[in-house]
């Protein structure tokens, strides 16, 4: 009875674990371009000295939907939206340069460019740091123009935009919720192709009703397993019983 338990607990571990997921992804329906996550479990048959008859619940390698977001217009010149394949760089909390979607960008008290999430953006040769007291503009290439006192547009900096999809790379997110190529450890070069829209967001790619069946789903899952537990529970009492009474 204790395997059967086992199994059953597996099942419901597993089940937690999507709820996990699911949820974050609904709490994050609103976030500037984000991308919804999908949490992957399979029967793993059990090998051994016995006929392979019990099967456990595996987890595998999470994954990311990359499927771009809608487009927002807010008219708000330093908000950008990437076009097709491209991601924003910025630097990670640990210091290492990583990848984003989200181009509700700001400007701080020291004048560097970050996003709506606090992280510095990459330009030419690292974290971009605009002069105080000018107006921007984010043009189509990334290229940040200045303008004061109706003077004409100079080009302070560049972001650094990349396209992991050209070289053939996979992009996956980390704990921290930024983009990393997979099976590739340098820096992604620029790439001049990569083109934003300024004065508009992508949205998440969240789909609200999906992601709020796929709980329901997986709550109803989670009970099942539960019952089963409580059953073998009962059933391992009650066999314990009749080795008493005989």
């Amino acid at each position: 009875m204790d395997k059967a338990l086992f199994i059953a607990m597996t099942g419901a571990k597993h089940n937690m674990m999507a709820q996990t997921a699911r949820s974050n992804n609904l709490a994050n329906v609103n976030t500037t371009g984000f991308r919804a996550d999908f949490e992957q479990a399979r029967a793993m048959p059990v090998f051994g000295q016995h006929h392979p008859s019990r099967v456990y619940a595996l987890t595998e390698r999470p994954a990311t939907d990359i499927q771009s977001g809608s487009y927002d217009y807010t008219g708000n010149p330093l908000d950008v939206a990437v076009q097709g394949d491209g991601w924003i760089a910025v630097q990670a909390p640990n210091g290492e340069e990583a990848y984003t979607r989200r181009g509700d960008l700001n400007i701080d008290a020291n004048g560097v460019l970050r996003t709506g999430n606090g992280l510095p953006v990459i330009g030419n040769g690292g974290p971009v740091v605009l002069p105080p007291g000018v107006h921007f503009h984010v043009n189509g290439d990334g290229g940040i123009s200045a303008a004061n006192g109706g003077a004409d547009a100079e080009l302070v900096d560049q972001i650094k935009l990349v396209n992991p999809t050209a070289l053939g790379l996979t992009m996956e997110k980390g704990l921290d919720g930024l983009m990393r190529p997979r099976n590739f450890e340098d820096v992604l070069p620029a790439d001049e192709l990569v083109r934003v829209e300024s004065g508009a967001l992508e949205t998440s790619n969240v789909n609200a009703v999906n992601e709020l069946t796929n709980i329901l789903a997986l709550s109803r899952q989670y009970e099942m397993n539960v019952k089963m537990m409580k059953s073998v529970d009962e059933n391992g009492a009650t066999a314990s019983s009749l080795l008493r009474m005989s």
